[in-house]
């Protein structure tokens, strides 16, 4: 079956590979998934592994498919690096920024977008969220505020309309994999982790992070201290782990957020637990489909060009 489409917008992840025909009116003709992310490819593999996903899709113009690429191919690790943009910066220069990869299966044109960077004593990095960020100010026009994208690599962002400000990272999620699996901790996870005491583990986490955030270093090891002395449970110190490191990410950025909503752009069940630490500050988070904005920003980028 040949799927016809005006053009491609494809995400490439770490762990896998997505892709969206868009029809001549903006519409989703079809979604593909595979599993091939940039973390299981060589440099040389992207072009047949984009082909295969690809395999039946025709143009409804003449010539080559345009496909758009954000993510980790523009890596420096990947198809082919794509050059950060700095911040400040305006989003909707993405495009300027792209790279043409070379493309052995003349059917597909393909673009790569840049993420953005931060120098100047606060180095930092982002490659896929930019384009979230750009999807996310042209489904909420003028939104200006911070940004919680929560995650492996948590970013915070502040967004005036197009315009990324500044932003920093929360390794939260590497954390809790890394102390749950390869540190002293992980004798106090054998078990069932998703026990009835894991809310009440992960509510008295996230008030400790929340309120004393400069003392995460010393509070981890309440996780291990609490199994021996305590008999806490392995499901109550997994909640107590994840709540004491997401409660001390927001609590380290209170001071970024004001009074309008929090925009969550993430996987539903980790932007509800961020939402429910945000409650308790007085603050409310928003969960925004990931996908929803990753596409509105392909198509964001995109519109500078069409």
């Amino acid at each position: 079956m040949t799927d016809i489409v005006d053009w491609v917008a494809v995400d490439w992840g770490t762990s896998n590979l997505r892709a969206w025909g868009i029809a001549t009116d903006g519409a989703v003709a079809f979604s593909r998934n595979s599993p091939k992310g940039m973390g299981k490819l060589t440099r040389e593999d992207y072009s047949a592994a984009l082909s295969e996903l690809l395999d039946g899709v025709a143009s409804t113009r003449a010539g080559a498919i345009d496909v758009l690429v954000c993510g980790m191919a523009g890596a420096r690790q990947g198809w082919l690096e794509a050059p950060y943009l700095e911040a400040p910066t305006d989003l909707r220069h993405l495009l300027a920024g792209a790279v043409q990869p070379a493309m052995p299966n003349t059917r597909f044109a393909v673009s790569i977008l840049p993420g953005v960077c931060q120098k100047n004593g606060a180095d930092n990095v982002m490659r896929g969220e930019e384009t979230q960020l750009l999807g996310l100010a042209s489904l909420r026009p003028g939104y200006t505020g911070v940004v919680c994208m929560p995650g492996t690599h948590s970013k915070w962002a502040q967004l005036n309309g197009t315009r990324i400000d500044h932003f920093a990272t929360a390794m939260t999620g590497e954390l809790f994999e890394i102390l749950s699996t390869h540190s002293v901790l992980r004798h106090s996870l054998n078990g069932n982790l998703d026990g009835p005491g894991r809310a009440e583990g992960f509510a008295a986490g996230a008030e400790a992070g929340l309120e004393r955030p400069q003392e995460l270093l010393g509070q981890l090891f309440q996780v291990r201290a609490g199994s021996l002395l305590s008999g806490r449970a392995p499901d109550w110190c997994a909640g107590f782990l994840s709540g004491l490191l997401i409660g001390t990410e927001i609590g380290s950025n209170r001071h970024l957020i004001g009074a309008e909503p929090v925009p969550l752009i993430g996987s539903a069940a980790l932007c509800a637990l961020y939402a429910d630490v945000l409650a308790k500050t007085g603050a409310t988070g928003i969960p925004v489909d990931a996908t929803d904005v990753v596409l509105a920003g392909l198509k964001a980028a995109r519109s500078a060009i069409v």
